[in-house]
């Protein structure tokens, strides 16, 4: 993907009018709740709200002082982490934090805000709340609200996206070429990481499984590697998400090592690609998570199941609708109904009901008016590494 408008700035900029339009969204909220200010609050690189509004990617911690028709306040730790900020986030006022919760309690009285209403949107803790309910008169949970508005993708948003996803497909692609017999799985991941960075990539999530085809004990990816080496004879299970400043992808894939998949895994699989291809079938606008579940029953006709959620959205967080299969329920489906601009992950984890044995295989799509639109170009199917 070419590296141009946007992207070839020195930081990776949304146009003003993008940025706006966030904010007229969020003092839309504010005002239906009678809110008067706003706390935005992420710490240890969590926390997507901080940077959706301006522009700047939490590290150790940051918190944002929204007030309608004033400029933001944004406190920043570490003191060292401030100047790359103040180059980021060039609309906010960029301060150190220092007692970052204190620092802020502070600049809210200088706007006017003790004995008001203050919303707090992102992860604030237990002590920090505790001090901002005790200086407010009420303060209102923005989470939900925020969640809602990141369901839907702009135009700049999908552009963003479709970068994210191209650095996934690479980091797949890396995997596929690069992986081979006596590699462990910490070796996987650097093996994938070098395929992203080199090009302002950065790792979501890189997830993979190692077992034995004929003697199977491992149905999903792990989330932590082990230092388990690639046998000929294995299934590679992998979840890899390569991320461009908060945007990812999600590919899943299943790999056969030096072999053909035997019956058992040939059989999962096929329940596997007959649930997504049943999904996407389903999923557009106007759709509902009810559908999608009882399109996914495939899995279930074939005496099979899952582990992971089946279909989530994605992108801004793990967003509504969280969907399981059938057999794999942890809740009621929720009454919800996909709209155009909905990115999610389909997920079709099939695994055998003792869970000794399992498949992956999926990505993010973009939901359209008439349908669901790959994100990705990376080809499906049961793959095979041959090294």
């Amino acid at each position: 993907m070419s590296v141009t408008g946007p992207f070839s700035q020195p930081y990776p900029r949304f146009s003003d009018g993008e940025m706006a339009a966030r904010r007229n969204a969020i003092e839309t909220l504010m005002a239906a709740h009678d809110t008067e200010h706003l706390v935005v609050y992420g710490a240890n690189r969590f926390g997507s709200a901080v940077g959706w509004l301006t522009r700047w990617p939490v590290t150790r911690e940051a918190l944002v002082i929204l007030t309608p028709g004033r400029r933001d306040t944004l406190l920043v730790n570490f003191y060292n982490h401030v100047p790359n900020a103040e180059r980021i986030a060039t609309e906010a006022d960029v301060r150190w934090g220092g007692a970052t919760i204190d620092t802020a309690l502070e600049e809210l009285d200088a706007r006017g805000g003790k004995g008001r209403t203050i919303g707090v949107l992102g992860p604030l803790d237990f002590s920090a709340h505790g001090k901002l309910s005790a200086f407010a008169s009420k303060t209102v949970n923005f989470n939900p609200h925020y969640t809602k508005l990141r369901l839907k993708k702009s135009t700049e948003e999908i552009e963003w996206l479709r970068v994210g996803a191209n650095l996934t497909d690479k980091a797949v692609r890396a995997l596929h070429s690069g992986a081979s017999i006596g590699m462990d799985e910490r070796e996987l991941g650097n093996l994938v990481e070098r395929a992203y960075v080199g090009e302002g990539g950065t790792t979501h999530i890189h997830y993979f499984g190692l077992t034995s085809m004929t003697e199977p004990t491992l149905g999903v990816p792990a989330q932590w590697p082990s230092t388990r080496r690639i046998e000929k004879g294995d299934v590679l299970t992998a979840e890899i998400s390569a991320s461009f400043w908060d945007h990812p992808g999600q590919l899943l894939r299943t790999f056969a090592v030096g072999s053909e998949p035997n019956s058992l895994y040939r059989e999962l699989h096929e329940a596997a690609d007959a649930a997504f291809d049943a999904i996407l079938s389903r999923l557009r606008a106007g759709a509902t998570a009810a559908n999608l579940v009882d399109a996914a029953s495939v899995i279930e006709d074939a005496g099979f199941t899952t582990r992971d959620d089946l279909v989530h959205g994605f992108v801004g967080g793990y967003l509504p609708p969280i969907l399981g299969s059938k057999s794999r329920t942890l809740e009621p489906v929720p009454d919800f109904t996909f709209e155009a601009g909905m990115t999610v992950v389909v997920q079709p984890n099939v695994v055998t009901p003792d869970e000794r044995a399992g498949v992956q295989t999926g990505e993010l799509l973009l939901i359209e008016e008439a349908g669901a639109q790959r994100l990705h170009d990376y080809e499906r199917g049961f793959l095979s590494i041959e090294n």
